[in-house]
């Protein structure tokens, strides 16, 4: 192996702390910060010093090992991107505040990348024009900007961030499938080399448009995103991908409907609690302007609508909440009471799956004070389409098996795409086929979060005393602590030197007066796998080899030492 260089701490920029950072709200932002691995710049802009970059690259190359090793190839494109492409495709509108633009000195709109599907396909269009230049896969690590409204959890939710994303370019469909599979076998090996536990998830496409989705969640207490797991099968998805098919009753044994007074009752609980009903049994319809449109949401009582949901079904329309002033003028709605049964033909109706023909409700008679009950789908109401909009809920049918679905909080670490040819249409990226006709071409887009995996790594690894890191991206791969005494110093460097001649990642803690006892808590605390410790025996050439991740200690001598971790 070659000789690797001894990380000595005191020649290091490296400044522990004992508390946590007072903004700090999750667990990888604290000990990041603590453990000198990353300072704030500014709201959601990190720096990333000595021991966090070793780490971050450590990930680059896991990540670039795996792609290269699908026939991937590296290229690097501009941050700094024109705004013609994303007109092209929509996205410059679709991406909303969330994209960084700025104008150059000439008046020119530019953007900050928040990902590179236009430009790749751009890339493609100019070097292929045949079917003999595919398929290819091209990919880039690189920072992607993106202007979050409130940023949070330190790297987690940064508006810039370091990503890997690729693109299959291929002539068919087919021809996608298997690059869609070879993205979907290289991420999982990926995370299994990085250590990480994950699920695979079924996804929504969102801004990036496409068809088949899935993401590579990382279970973690600080993650945004729920996913669905059921226990009895391999359904796994995202709760916004969780979807339902209505299942028709027979309504015919429902009386008429009724109207009935019910005064002061303009929310769900008051008309629960006034008729004796559990909340279930009423039909909840919530107003929304779609592109100013005014649509209709129904869904049972006892549910939440969850609007990243309705959002994605109209997307890439603008969907807001009514106000006070979309009322007036109106008859068919009346605020608090509104039921489907009376809406004009101006508002579209959707519905839940749970809402499914047959289904009777309670709900709004469209009249003050006034509900209506014996009120059934399909029979009182029309639904112009189903749309599963409902808040996911612990315990809900698995859609595949029917057991009961558990939830769990995760962080996203990768996320894959079948694009089809949404942006070669828009770019017109065409190559000549066998017959010498042109063929439009079918793309994937596949991202790996590299910055957000070292914080999910630490969310899932870290412990009481503080970062716990897997050997194949660690800083080092022995933390070697010299006590204190001059002796023990030179005892540490020696066999320092001697890992390093070896091959072995040394980060020797050589700092003078600085107490053994700070020593070892920022050894526990900076997380390298292996802690050899000169101390009190040094003298008669004996360490102690600590396991960070087990607390395991023993004695050894020198050679012994040496010996286990150069094994």
């Amino acid at each position: 192996m070659a000789n690797a260089p001894v990380q000595r701490m005191s020649q290091l920029l490296v400044k522990t702390l004992r508390d946590d950072p007072a903004d700090a709200e999750v667990l990888s932002h604290k000990l990041l910060v603590r453990a000198g691995y990353v300072r704030r710049t500014a709201a959601g802009l990190w720096s990333w010093l000595p021991l966090g970059r070793k780490v971050l690259a450590n990930v680059e190359r896991v990540v670039r090992e795996e792609m290269d090793a699908i026939g991937a190839q590296e290229v690097l494109l501009p941050a700094l991107l024109p705004r013609e492409p994303y007109d092209a495709t929509g996205r410059w509108d679709e991406y909303g505040g969330e994209l960084f633009r700025l104008k150059d000195r000439k008046g020119g709109d530019y953007l900050l990348g928040p990902t590179h599907e236009e430009i790749f396909t751009l890339l493609v269009k100019d070097q292929a024009s045949s079917y003999k230049d595919l398929p290819v896969i091209l990919y880039q690590i690189q920072n992607k900007y993106r202007d979050e409204a409130r940023p949070r959890a330190g790297i987690l939710r940064g508006r810039e961030f370091l990503m890997k994303d690729s693109y299959s370019f291929d002539l068919a469909d087919e021809g996608l499938d298997r690059s869609y599979a070879l993205h979907r076998e290289a991420y999982q090996r990926i995370f299994q080399r990085l250590g990480l536990d994950y699920r695979i998830c079924a996804a929504t496409a969102g801004a990036m448009g496409g068809s088949r989705s899935e993401e590579f969640l990382a279970p973690a207490e600080a993650g945004e995103d729920v996913f669905a797991d059921c226990p009895n099968c391999d359904f796994a998805a995202n709760t916004e991908a969780v979807t339902y098919e209505p299942q028709p009753v027979d309504g015919s044994a429902v009386p008429a409907l009724e109207e009935i007074p019910t005064p002061d009752t303009p929310t769900i609980e008051t008309l629960a609690a006034a008729l004796g009903v559990p909340a279930a049994a009423t039909l909840k319809n919530l107003l929304v302007k779609v592109d100013g449109e005014i649509v209709a949401v129904g869904v049972p009582g006892d549910r939440e609508v969850d609007m990243d949901k309705v959002e994605a079904h109209f997307a890439p329309a603008v969907v807001e909440l009514v106000t006070a002033e979309d009322f007036a003028g109106r008859a068919d709605l009346v605020r608090g009471y509104v039921g489907p049964q009376g809406l004009g033909e101006k508002v579209t109706y959707i519905a839940d799956p749970r809402v499914a023909p047959g289904t009777s409700w309670i709900t709004g008679a469209n009249k003050e004070h006034t509900h209506a009950r014996n009120v059934v789908a399909g029979r009182d109401f029309e639904v112009d389409a189903y749309v599963d909009v409902v808040v996911v809920q612990e315990g809900d049918p698995c859609p595949k098996c029917g057991a009961a679905l558990r939830l769990d909080r995760a962080i996203e670490i990768g996320h894959i795409f079948q694009l089809g040819r949404k942006y070669a249409d828009a770019l017109k990226l065409d190559v000549l086929g066998h017959n010498g006709k042109p063929v439009r071409v079918t793309m994937g887009s596949y991202g790996v979060g590299v910055s957000r995996a070292v914080a999910a790594l630490a969310e899932q690894t870290a412990d009481e005393q503080g970062l716990c890191w897997p050997r194949e991206i660690a800083p080092a791969d022995v933390h070697v602590v010299a006590a204190g005494k001059a002796l023990q110093t030179e005892v540490a460097l020696d066999v320092a030197g001697k890992l390093a001649a070896a091959g072995v990642r040394v980060l020797v803690d050589d700092r003078s007066g600085v107490s053994p006892g700070v020593k070892f808590t920022d050894a526990e605390l900076i997380g390298v796998p292996q802690i050899l410790v000169a101390g009190r025996r040094s003298g008669e050439g004996v360490l102690e080899l600590k396991d960070r991740r087990t607390g395991e200690r023993e004695e050894l001598t020198v050679e012994e030492a040496v010996a286990r971790l150069t094994a």
